[in-house]
């Protein structure tokens, strides 16, 4: 018997490694589904013309198998965090086939089911009706070691019945794009689906215009492994609404709230009215951090906002340099729709049309009462984003004119065009003593920006008076702000300057990036080596963003 249990130890570890405390796979074909996953309860559509665009009804998937990448496929960055937390793979396995043909589209794991969900949208607040995953597959259901359900899903695998005109790919630049934000934002903090993985083509070539000007030209084919607890949008419910499929419709949101909102009772007599609570405060709250951040989506459309509250669909988004409320790094929206400084405003308007399409499994009573719950949700937002920025001041309390201070320090920034993320660091890292001191300013390449405004000293007082008021010592004002206030965003120009590498087959600066970001809070030193928590550079400020991927 000890022999065969040392036989059997052995085995087990040629196959799995510890890291840390938890055991790690390192062997991906012993990484498997559950089977059947959770979103087999639902309606899933088999037309067997699966790349063919159809309206689908009467179902909420689509099974549709990838498409694989064609040519010599490489491995562009994964990351570490993602494979070890959430889906328990040992690092080493990036280095084999198998975890490149998985993001490629060539192998599915036992157990997987591949499926394209269905939903609609408003799009620049007017109704698209039915859009769907046009070039995304979700995999399967993955159960970590911590019991947590991951649904892992490639963007970029191929056409599917939600296609419409689309190839169903993208290209490296805006997987580049996603795969860095993803993994950014989730250390910023900021609730968000993840990514664990990118793959590119050398061979594989398509047609995109990037800049929407009739000049296509060919670029490479990419996939993300993106992960998410389940990829359920406002747009999900939107669909079942404006095609009449009531039925369909309360069997979703009841699966939602069985599988996603465990604390609301499935037999609860409110629980859709506790549902609409807990998916627009979720939401209200993701915008919140966003505001903090200076993190613009560019398309929140209804289609592009999460059940569950994370941010999802990385387009032409962009974190805000010189600030301006009104910055806008979507080059399609002509009319400043989802501008920076609306976002809040925009997502009480894409709740408001989540109420609308809940509408028919409502009794009378509970469409009062999600009525009531909106009445409450523009004041919410408001004091979210104040609170989120008076933590990064250093300050834990709202008082009596806090919102002026915050607004009267953004306006300066906004007259002097100084750094969003720069100015609100370096003044982490200024003594309040000092903070007129235009000697030490100068050695802040923002906030020397800043202290040029006729009013900056009557509010650097308001501020030191604030920060009495709430007796915080200038060691509990750093600590706190150095903590809410990161030295390192994926910011355009240093996205751009990785992606121009890596269409070049080098992905260092990718791969720098990756690890860079998951500790955004921390001053490095090769990355101030190559400035990116210096001025941007002239020409970033020319760079422009499209849907174009």
């Amino acid at each position: 018997m000890k022999r065969a249990f040392c036989v059997f130890t052995t085995l087990l570890h040629e196959r799995k490694v510890h890291i840390g405390s938890k055991m790690k796979i390192s062997n991906m074909k012993d990484w498997k589904f559950k089977e059947p996953p959770v979103y087999a309860e639902l309606p899933i559509d088999e037309n067997p013309e699966y790349n063919v665009p159809v309206a689908v009804k009467n179902a909420v998937f689509s099974k549709v198998p990838t498409e694989p990448l064609i040519g010599k496929v490489h491995l562009v960055c994964a990351s570490e965090d993602c494979l070890v937390n959430v889906l328990d793979l040992d690092p080493a396995v990036t280095d084999s086939e198998e975890f490149v043909d998985l993001i490629a589209g060539k192998y599915l794991p036992e157990g997987g089911l591949t499926v394209c969900h269905r939903y609609g949208g408003y799009q620049f607040g007017f109704w698209a009706d039915q859009l769907g995953d046009g070039r995304a597959h979700i995999l399967g259901e993955y159960v970590n070691s911590k019991g947590e359900s991951w649904q892992p899903q490639l963007k970029g695998s191929g056409e599917t019945p939600y296609s419409r005109f689309g190839d169903g790919r993208a290209v490296l630049r805006s997987s580049i794009r996603e795969m860095l934000a993803s993994e950014a934002c989730h250390f910023l903090g900021i609730p968000t689906t993840r990514a664990a993985g990118l793959v590119v083509s050398e061979e594989h070539k398509i047609w995109r215009d990037k800049t929407y000007s009739g000049r296509a030209k060919q670029e490479n084919a990419a996939i993300v492994l993106r992960v998410a607890p389940s990829w359920y949008r406002l747009g999900s419910v939107e669909i079942l609404l404006k095609r009449r499929e009531p039925h369909t419709m309360k069997a979703m949101v009841d699966h939602v709230i069985k599988n996603y909102f465990p604390q609301i009772g499935v037999d609860d007599e409110d629980k859709y009215v506790k549902l609409y609570s807990e998916v627009a405060h979720k939401n209200l709250d993701m915008v919140a951090t966003w505001q903090g951040f200076g993190f613009t989506h560019g398309v929140l459309n209804t289609d592009n906002v999460s059940v569950l509250g994370l941010t999802i669909d990385y387009g032409p988004y962009g974190f805000i340099e010189h600030y301006s409320r009104h910055y806008v790094p979507n080059s399609s929206d002509d009319l400043g729709r989802y501008a920076f400084y609306k976002q809040p405003e925009i997502m009480l308007w894409n709740l408001e049309k989540f109420a609308e399409a809940l509408q028919p499994i409502l009794t009378e009573d509970q469409k009062g009462k999600i009525a009531a719950v909106g009445d409450t949700l523009e004041k919410y937002v408001t004091d979210k984003v104040l609170q989120t920025y008076l933590i990064k001041l250093g300050l834990t309390t709202i008082q009596d004119g806090d919102d002026e201070l915050v607004d009267n320090f953004l306006t300066i920034m906004e007259r002097t065009r100084a750094d969003f993320t720069a100015t609100f660091r370096q003044l982490a890292e200024v003594p309040q003593s000092q903070l007129t001191d235009k000697t030490t300013l100068e050695s802040k390449w923002s906030l020397n920006k800043v202290q040029e405004a006729s009013d900056w000293s009557a509010w650097v007082n308001k501020y030191i008076d604030r920060l009495q008021a709430e007796k915080v010592s200038e060691e509990e004002r750093t600590s706190r702000m150095c903590k809410a206030n990161p030295v390192y965003v994926p910011r355009n120009w240093i996205m751009q300057e990785a992606i121009n590498d890596a269409e070049n087959n080098d992905f260092e600066k990718v791969r720098f990036l990756l690890k860079l970001f998951e500790k955004p809070f921390e001053p490095n030193e090769e990355a101030e080596k190559r400035g990116y928590s210096s001025q941007p550079p002239s020409w970033s400020y020319g760079l422009k963003l499209s849907c174009s991927s």
